[in-house]
């Protein structure tokens, strides 16, 4: 939904959400435009409805990005300009929490550009960045979806096309989710006497210690 008030990047586990994500001329959120919007919508964790439409960005679409995407000018020459396919985007999405993979610093940019150019608004929805999330829960892992989705046995087939990717980010999300929140206390429990384990200090950094200590002496690395 549109206001005057941006989401805010929220960090709790949602179940119902939508997953969206953008192809563009290029990476800047000044001069490049959109050529690409879908979305997929969830329900309890259950992908229920999809959304995709190419957008003539009214530019030519550089040999790199259409190179990435497969996007060509000729593909979008006939697709809606981009106030009409932002609001077929923005009533998929409704007032449902945002889920997407970097959209923090790329996505959200150039969707919220779009917005101001057409109504002087911009997307009020909370949201979930999956990048930022999966580099809370897997500090030690590197975070491009494709590596996450490997990671998770999850196919990545059709990468790079917007709804490919959003599928893919759903099914690594859920999965996201599962993972322990390392700020978390009480998500984790010791193996050998199922006391809560703590968030400690040591002399080599941070690791999870039984609140039982020093009768049970059980540690787990961050």
């Amino acid at each position: 939904m549109l206001s005057d008030i941006p989401g805010k990047r929220i960090s709790i586990d949602v179940d119902s959400y939508v997953v969206f994500d953008l192809e563009t001329t290029g990476l800047s959120p000044v001069v490049d435009e959109i050529v690409e919007i879908a979305a997929v919508r969830v329900i309890n964790g259950q992908v229920v409805d999809e959304f995709q439409t190419l957008v003539n960005p009214q530019m030519h679409i550089p040999y790199q990005a259409s190179k990435i995407s497969g996007i060509t000018d000729e593909m979008v020459s006939d697709a809606p300009f981009i106030e009409e396919a932002l609001c077929s985007f923005l009533e998929f999405v409704g007032d449902m929490v945002l889920v997407g993979h970097n959209i923090h610093s790329f996505d959200l940019k150039f969707i919220n550009k779009a917005s101001k150019k057409c109504w002087e608004k911009v997307l009020s929805n909370d949201y979930v960045d999956t990048l930022l999330l999966s580099k809370k829960k897997l500090p030690n892992m590197r975070h491009n979806l494709g590596i996450l989705a490997e990671h998770y046995f999850i196919s990545s087939a059709g990468a790079h096309r917007a709804l490919a990717d959003c599928i893919m980010n759903q099914r690594v999300y859920e999965c996201l989710k599962q993972e322990p929140d390392p700020d978390s206390d009480s998500e984790l429990i010791c193996p050998k006497c199922n006391s809560p384990l703590k968030l400690r200090e040591g002399k080599f950094g941070k690791f999870f210690g039984c609140t039982s200590f020093p009768n049970c002496r059980y540690t787990r690395d961050l």
